[in-house]
């Protein structure tokens, strides 16, 4: 797909920067404002005061730690403010090393000045640190996103003793201790536990992966008004889907349409016993809008599909409770394989032959990627642009080895999508697709609710049936995860997360539509 193509759909999204690209956008900023850095801070200062005032009132005793940069600055600048609001603070700002950042120090300065500050502390050395109550409110100004290797020695044991305290504790732009993008070797003992983090203009990358949540707490983001300029000129490998970019993806069905032009998919999948995939991934493409569903199956699996979705045709394998054939694909638009396919060894190499003949776009989930994981091999042999739906262990399995945590697992597979020129679905809490180009894109709809057996092949159909329907691969991979999630909120709000099945997405699906529709 050219790159042009490419750079449309990071237009369309919620871009995610690392922190090097934070500081480029805030200089950005300063320069082309213009505005001087501690107009900016004091700004940003302004957003995060307000946003801590709607959440404890001015009866609440705040205790504000800050570290000897600008993280710190916006702290001590939030501190001043929140006491010229009637707030009772006491600040420990620590300057251990006898060198704040510039805008630090103009912050202190202007604490002293203003001596509304109820308590203000400078440690340069030994620290006594002071009880933190049930009642108390502890600002965590220590390190923000310039932190590049964990927390050691006094800061660590500050961490430790603010966790164990009793104290609920809001942290300004990211916990402390907690690194912009990669953790996997970062000691998470010593990072801060937030009740509430208020993060700066965007979310961090590191917002988005499971071990991660247990740090951030309610997450609030704060437009502090950084240049939209700067913003749209900074290239980003991460970004999150917006709804209102993803309505703008949905093709319009033609009112002369017939059966024949809304396209034709294939989905190879159910052995027996596991017809229930094959049924949930039909229905789900049928959803999507494809004009034309056949599932090839097992021989035993005829009447189970014939009577439960009626809509399909039906292609039988010549073996009685596995596929053990590969079929033409000239007529189809888009194939599927995988759901509840079973993993024995001649549907391993009908799988791989099923692949390697395809004429049209594949999308491979579940026991394709399995089998895959078991002859790795034969992944060289995949086409290009093929679309790779695994869960967290099934994508393991497909590398070879564990991954330590979240941000390794993207990364392999960021790299594998490259290698492949694949397209890959990391299935999770903010679903990721991983571009051949090496950029990925998160998906922010989807809920608990959804943690379900049948909701991974529910979400294979949908895929299947956008492309069958003349859907690119990247447009394909974007709006299904989108609608997938978007189907299991509207669900999870008519039924609840503890009673959500894979069947209610597909009911709920339509509504999905609808809401882009609108």
């Amino acid at each position: 797909m050219p790159s042009v193509i490419y750079f449309l759909y990071f237009c369309i999204a919620m871009k995610i920067f690392t922190s090097n690209q934070i500081r480029g956008i805030d200089q950005y900023t300063i320069e082309h404002e213009p505005i001087r850095s501690i107009d900016l801070m004091e700004r940003a200062a302004k957003a995060l005061a307000r946003a801590i005032g709607e959440m404890w009132s001015a009866h609440t005793p705040m205790v504000t730690f800050a570290g000897p940069g600008n993280n710190g600055g916006d702290a001590l600048a939030v501190s001043r403010l929140l006491a010229e609001q009637g707030y009772q603070v006491s600040v420990y700002l620590f300057n251990i090393n006898q060198k704040l950042s510039d805008d630090c120090a103009t912050n202190k300065q202007r604490i002293l000045e203003s001596k509304r500050v109820k308590l203000f502390t400078e440690i340069t050395q030994e620290f006594d640190p002071p009880s933190l109550g049930a009642d108390t409110v502890v600002i965590d100004g220590l390190f923000g996103s310039g932190l590049t290797k964990p927390l050691t020695g006094g800061f660590a044991s500050l961490v430790k003793y603010i966790n164990q305290s009793a104290a609920k504790v809001v942290s300004i732009d990211l916990p402390s201790g907690l690194m912009t993008e990669d953790n996997t070797y970062n000691v998470r003992a010593n990072i801060i536990k937030a009740h509430a983090t208020l993060t700066l203009q965007h979310k961090k990358l590191s917002f988005l992966f499971q071990e991660n949540q247990q740090f951030i707490g309610k997450l609030k983001v704060l437009d502090i008004r950084l240049s939209a300029e700067g913003i749209e000129r900074t290239c980003a490998q991460y970004s999150i889907l917006e709804e209102n970019e993803m309505r703008s993806l949905l093709m319009p069905r033609d009112p002369f349409s017939h059966k024949g032009t809304m396209g034709n998919a294939l989905i190879v999948a159910g052995s027996f016993g596991m017809a229930g995939a094959a049924i949930m991934a039909a229905k789900a493409c049928y959803r999507a809008g494809a004009g034309k569903v056949t599932v090839h199956t097992p021989r035993k699996n005829n009447s189970i599909i014939q009577t439960a979705v009626p809509e399909v045709v039906v292609n039988l394998d010549h073996e009685e409770t596995c596929v053990g054939t590969a079929i033409a694909t000239e007529d189809f638009d888009a194939l599927a394989i995988g759901p509840g396919l079973g993993q024995v060894e001649n549907t391993a190499i009908a799988m791989i032959s099923q692949i390697r003949r395809a004429t049209c776009p594949v999308v491979a989930d579940a026991d394709a990627l399995n089998m895959l994981a078991s002859h790795r091999a034969w992944m060289q042999q995949l086409p290009k642009g093929i679309i790779l739906t695994p869960h967290p262990k099934e994508f393991d399995r497909m590398n070879g080895t564990p991954c330590a945590d979240s941000y390794e697992r993207l990364s392999k597979a960021r790299n594998m999508a490259e290698h492949l020129e694949a397209y890959i679905i990391l299935k999770g809490h903010y679903s990721a697709l991983c571009m051949p180009d090496g950029r990925v894109m998160f998906n922010p709809t989807g809920n608990a609710g959804m943690a379900t057996a049948g909701s991974g092949d529910v979400l294979t159909g949908i895929i299947t049936g956008l492309l069958a329907r003349g859907y690119r691969q990247a447009e394909a991979c974007m709006l299904g995860m989108y609608l997938h999630g978007l189907a299991g909120d509207i669900a999870a709000k008519d039924l609840g997360e503890e009673s959500l099945v894979a069947t209610d997405i597909i009911r709920y699906l339509p509504k999905a539509f609808e809401r882009l529709k609108d």
